[in-house]
This record gives C-alpha cells, sequence and structure tokens, in this order.
C-alpha cells in the first residue's frame, strides 16, 4: 500500500501533487532551499483555482530528515532531474516516478538507484504565487504507466491515490504512445513560444492566411508524426488536435520555456526537442524543421551572456 509520499521539487506542478496527495496519504516535500521548506511546514501548502484549501505537509531541504517514501514523484524540471535524482540516492524502499517532458528521464533516475520506476506524462498546469501558494489552472490528464519490468499493478495503485487525491489520471500499460504525443506536442509548442515570445494562444492553430503562424506549428507536428511512425509508435491522441484544443480553452498558457526564455534561464530544450531530433538522426528521418526549431532554441540560451 502506498501511504508515505515523497514529492521532490515543489514548483507549480510538484506543489500541486503534494498538496493533493496530502489529502490522503503522509507526503513529504524536499525542497532545494532551507527557507522554502520551513515556510511549507508553519504554514502548509495553499491551492487555489480549481480547487481551494490548504494542505498540511512535511518538508525538508535535506532528505535524511524526512522518513523512507513508498512513492517518490520526481517533479523538478529536466534540467533539474539529475541533481534531484541523486539526493534519492541510499533509499532503498519504495518506487520512483517521473513527470518530466521529453523522453529519457528514466534513464537518468536509474543511474542513481534501482528502484522500480513509473513513468508519467501531465498536462495539468498551474502558476506558483509563493511557496506556499500555488494556483490549479488547468484540470486535465497525468498519464502513467509501468518502465521497464515494473508491474503494472503499482502504476494502478499510484494512480488510484492520484485520483483519490482530486486529481485526473489516467493509467497505460504502456506509456510510449502518450509519451510521443506530449513529445512531439511539446517540442512543437515550447519551441515556438520560445522563439516567438507568444504564449500558446489561437495565434498557433490560425491557418486562414499565408502568414499565420499555424501553418508552421501543423507542419511541425506533422513532422513529429513521421518520426513517431518511424519508431513504430501509434500515437496516444494526435498532437495537432491537442494543440487547438489546447488554444480554444479561453486563456493562453505560458508554455515552461518560455517563461525560461523570459527569466533568461536554461530551457527544457534538451530533453524534448533535442530528444526528438536524436530520435530522427538515429531512425534516419528527415527532420530539417524540428532540428532547426532546436538549434534555434539552444541559440537563445546562448544570446543570454
Amino acid at each position: 500500500m502506498i501511504e508515505r509520499v515523497w514529492v521532490v521539487g515543489a514548483g507549480a506542478i510538484g506543489s500541486l501533487f503534494a498538496a493533493h496527495l496530502a489529502q490522503v496519504a503522509d507526503v513529504s516535500v524536499l525542497c532545494r532551499r532551507e527557507e522554502h521548506a520551513r515556510t511549507l511546514s508553519e504554514r502548509g501548502l495553499r491551492v487555489s483555482g480549481r480547487h481551494e484549501f490548504t494542505a498540511r505537509v512535511r518538508a525538508s531541504a535535506d532528505p535524511f530528515d524526512l522518513p523512507d517514501f513508498d512513492l517518490a514523484i520526481i517533479a523538478t524540471k529536466a534540467t533539474e532531474l539529475d541533481a534531484a535524482a541523486a539526493r534519492l540516492a541510499g533509499r532503498t524502499a519504495g518506487v520512483v516516478m517521473t513527470v518530466q517532458n521529453g523522453l529519457g528521464a528514466e534513464e537518468v533516475v536509474r543511474h542513481h538507484g534501482d528502484w522500480p520506476l513509473l513513468s508519467a506524462v501531465t498536462f495539468m498546469s498551474g502558476t506558483r504565487h509563493a511557496d506556499d501558494h500555488v494556483e490549479y489552472i488547468l484540470d486535465t490528464e497525468t498519464w502513467i504507466g509501468p518502465y521497464e519490468g515494473t508491474p503494472y499493478e503499482l502504476a494502478a495503485e499510484a494512480g488510484e491515490l492520484i485520483e483519490r487525491g482530486g486529481l485526473e489520471v489516467e493509467v497505460l500499460s504502456d506509456l510510449r504512445p502518450a509519451q510521443w504525443s506530449k513529445l512531439i506536442f511539446n517540442a512543437t509548442v515550447n519551441g515556438v513560444a520560445a522563439l516567438t515570445e507568444l504564449p500558446h494562444d489561437p495565434h498557433f492553430a490560425e491557418r486562414d492566411d499565408h502568414s499565420d503562424l499555424g501553418h508552421l506549428v501543423h507542419e511541425l507536428v506533422e513532422e513529429g508524426k513521421r518520426i513517431a511512425a518511424a519508431a513504430g509508435v501509434e500515437l496516444h491522441d494526435d498532437p495537432w488536435e491537442m494543440n487547438v484544443l489546447a488554444t480554444r480553452r479561453g486563456s493562453a498558457h505560458y508554455p515552461s520555456m518560455l517563461e525560461d526564455v523570459e527569466s533568461r534561464r536554461p530551457t527544457e530544450v534538451e530533453l524534448i526537442n533535442g530528444s526528438l531530433v536524436r530520435e530522427a538522426n538515429r531512425l534516419g528521418v528527415p527532420a530539417p524543421m524540428q532540428t532547426a526549431i532546436y538549434r534555434l532554441v539552444k541559440a537563445k540560451e546562448a544570446s543570454y551572456s
């Protein structure tokens, strides 16, 4: 039974997981900053927006101050994943779930321990207004599946816990089709947003005029779908339809790579766009447009200095 949960990384997604799961489990949050941990321990974690409540959580910046876990959710950005996984080293019990965008997160975590692994991708979104306050904005699903030889039953149990906590979830026996759908969507939307500095809004789906951005977005998605087909992956959802639906939700969404570029931080481009381009090269599939996006975002990062 999953009773003790760690959430590693308390950004927007980590905070949403931590607060909701604290309604049904004993939750510990592993923070990077002592100040953050003290605030959570003293004030709890407030959720506003789609849900309204305050959760009590245990928090520390020292992993050895926390009890063992049955489930650890690593909710950091891909750029912080290796360091986050290293902080779990020496913990032998429990299952670890990755929830990063892109491909390859599981291999990074595996380098630090032989835990049973679950893979997950999420479409829920939020805004962290303070260390102890997250706004729940988009209440869409998290997709979970077993990785390598992890029993499906562990994924199902984690999914059931997350659902009881009040979040949307779908458990899949094979996550790859869903993971690739999100990969193509993310590589396109995040990359274009980072370069244009547009939030994800109706511009991304418009194709009425020759100059409309939706033409570029559509061709990037089609190129990604050709790479997936060469990899033998039948997509869970059509990334173009995912894009169109997201632009019709009524409010523009700020993709993570746009936030990173505006703050002049390293982006997750390597695990998202980079992994898609590397797969194309491995499979011998031409990917000139996705490669251009990848190189331009890398150049954007280089411009910071």
